[in-house]
């Protein structure tokens, strides 16, 4: 039996997540997750990777509660964060229950705890020619060195208040405060490391969520840091942070604009690489591009990529994953010649690049919509990869994908990838999912974990996975014409991409399901109060009236620059639940209560209005989810409703209720 067939057995598929390169390119190293023994939650754990192909992957860290942010220090001994107790620590003097920064040496032996904070710590970076590591732990506000004082002191007297005095004050699924994200300074030294420094006392809430990168000889940080404005606007500016002295200096900054992260630093450290956005407004999108920042000179070059979270700087180039008309693939900026060229020529998406120091090789994470990510070497002078030993088997999944072409209703070309079941025919067509991306800024270019097609194909379902108005990868007039016309325009695409799809002789016409997640949610809630084509519409973590979720999301600031504020004529005209009354689609809405990017008042307020005007609906609820379903338990819950849901509407099968709801 498939994997994809059995949703526990799906849920249990190893995941490789990330790849890091050692400062000589003789180790690669991955954080992989998988299913705790329990069943009930994920660990992960660091495994080795040979470059060269030859050996199997190694598993190089275990323990109950797993290890993460694996880090190469510049002698190649191994850095990584874990919640375990320290086995030289005194009876009764350990503190396991927050993670701590370890060190798993080069030639071989057991891992020592290097050095801890009351908070924990998080996100290490090692510089790659000098003994320094900067890293990211949250402090009470005052004094680095009072931090446990304080930290008990609240615990003895029962406080779990936060009092804000600026915004934002959670973010996607998690509050923030009382505590401060600060970077510190130490250095790794044979007997253990330096005392931690402060480099960034009293910093607010500029250092939250903030990606950071360290100079190879370790003299700065790089990293962005969020400036408040009036009326709750933040602006991202790009700073370097003198290890030595703690002095901050402002490398890029501009009105209406974000520097910050994805981060990378040249081999030498004379370049900084990252992402500028601009501030979009009620007329012009969002838009993004790569700059090249020469901190000598202060001379700054573009690269016109929209780029994915991976910049990686090669001994003479640029590597950037960007997406690209329904792929991700690698390119490369010549930094002689300010050059880009498209490295990698098949149809996946690249991740996680780590450039070899000889500039001959990119070590990458390569998935595809039908592909898991997986390790590969890809030879810079021909573009080629070569597969190496994974940590996770390879899966096989249970049909084919196929590409679907159409066009706008305004001439402008769309495509998509259709998933399809292995046996679907002209004899035997499938039964149709339209599924909706999220973001809105997105492409379905990649492996879902989360939204995994494959489940549905194994079911017997054909998946079409469409990149509308607002999707990145087709240039900025794609997104310009979406823009605060979320709901007509991306309907007309996917209406448009739907008919093209259903002249298959192959896919069921009369059989069609829509669906949609966050974006993608609004989208299945607008189509519900436009069309009544398909059988049913599942709405996950979606937006409903728009006035409130402007006002209640965690980054409010920046929807307003497109809706306007709460209340606007635009905020009416794009609200989904103006259209409630016309809604006769079966719908089932999901919500996650920690969900505080579309916070749950939007499935409140969208049950209670499907149920007053009695359309036939469900709600699926998760009291202790965010915007994702993340726990395997819920995850079997999330898919067996939704397959009993599809399996009623779509299929016209007796509904059956999940065993465990």
């Amino acid at each position: 039996m498939s994997v994809f067939k059995d949703i526990r057995e799906y849920v249990a598929i190893r995941r490789v997540t990330s790849l890091r390169l050692s400062p000589d390119g003789a180790r690669l190293v991955s954080v992989v997750q998988s299913l705790n023994p329990d069943g009930k939650s994920y660990g992960t754990a660091v495994w080795e990777i040979d470059p060269a192909g030859e050996r199997p992957a190694a598993r190089l860290t275990r323990s109950a509660k797993g290890e993460a942010g694996a880090e190469f220090t510049s002698s190649g001994d191994l850095l990584f964060t874990a919640r375990r107790p320290d086995p030289e620590a005194k009876e009764g003097g350990d503190d396991a229950d927050v993670p701590a920064l370890w060190l798993l040496p080069r030639a071989g032996g057991e891992a020592r705890r290097l050095l801890s904070r009351p908070h924990g710590v998080s996100r290490v970076r090692a510089a790659a020619a000098s003994d320094r590591i900067v890293f990211a732990s949250p402090v009470l506000p005052g004094p680095a060195e009072g931090d446990a004082e304080r930290r008990k002191a609240r615990e003895d007297a029962g406080v779990t208040a936060i009092l804000h005095e600026s915004y934002p004050v959670r973010f996607w699924d998690h509050d923030l405060g009382p505590a401060q994200p600060r970077l510190f300074a130490s250095a790794v030294r044979p007997d253990g490391a330096e005392e931690a420094r402060d480099l960034t006392p009293e910093p607010g809430r500029a250092l939250d969520e903030q990606a950071f990168a360290v100079t190879p000889d370790g003299s700065r940080v790089i990293t962005g840091w969020t400036v408040p404005l009036p009326r709750g606007e933040m602006r991202e500016d790009l700073v370097a942070i003198d290890v030595a002295t703690g002095e901050r200096t402002v490398l890029a900054s501009e009105d209406g604009y974000d520097h910050w992260g994805p981060l990378a630093i040249s081999p030498d450290g004379r370049r900084v690489a990252y992402n500028r956005e601009r501030h979009a407004t009620t007329e012009s999108p969002v838009d993004s591009e790569v700059r090249v920042l020469d901190l000598e000179t202060g001379e700054t070059t573009t690269v016109a990529l929209w780029p994915s979270a991976a910049l990686a700087f090669g001994p003479d180039a640029l590597y950037v994953c960007a997406d690209a008309d329904g792929r991700r693939p690698l390119y490369r900026h010549d930094l002689s010649t300010g050059e880009t060229t498209r490295l990698t020529a098949d149809d996946a998406a690249y991740s996680e690049p780590c450039p070899s120091p000889d500039g001959r090789h990119v070590y990458a994470l390569r998935g595809a919509v039908g592909q898991a990510p997986a390790p590969v070497r890809i030879d810079v002078a021909t573009g080629e990869h070569v597969a190496l030993p994974s940590p996770a088997a390879p899966l096989e999944t249970p049909g084919t994908v196929a590409e679907v072409r159409a066009e706008a209703p305004d001439g402008t070309p769309l495509r998509a990838w259709l998933v399809l079941p292995s046996g679907a025919s002209a004899g035997s067509p499938a039964p149709l999912l339209l599924w909706i991306h999220g973001g809105p800024l997105g492409s379905w270019n990649d492996w879902q974990w989360r939204w995994n097609p494959w489940i549905m194909a194994a079911h017997g379902y054909a998946v079409l996975l469409p990149d509308p108005a607002l999707s990145t990868g087709y240039g900025p007039r794609h997104i310009e014409r979406g823009w605060g016309r979320w709901g007509e325009v991306v309907q007309g695409d996917l209406e448009a991409i739907t008919d093209a799809c259903l002249e298959r002789p192959d896919v069921d016409s009369a059989r069609v399901a829509a669906m949609g997640g966050s974006f993608g949610g609004y989208m299945a809630n607008w189509l519900a109060g436009h069309t009544e084509r398909f059988r049913a519409i599942v709405t996950h973590a979606s937006l409903w009236e728009l006035a409130g979720f402007g006002a209640t999301t965690d980054v409010a600031g920046y929807w307003q620059r497109e809706f306007g504020p709460p209340g606007s004529e635009r905020n009416r005209l794009m609200s989904p639940h103006a259209h409630v009354e016309r809604i006769r689609t079966p719908m089932l809405v999901i919500h996650g209560d920690k969900d505080y990017r579309v916070p749950i008042g939007e499935a409140l307020r969208l049950w209670w209005d499907l149920v007053r005007h009695e359309v036939d609906a469900k709600f699926l609820y998760f009291p202790d989810e965010g915007h994702w379903i993340q726990k395997p338990g819920n995850i079997v819950a999330w898919y067996e409703t939704v397959l009993a849901f599809l399996a009623r509407h779509v299929l016209g099968e007796e509904w059956t209720r999940p065993d465990l709801l």
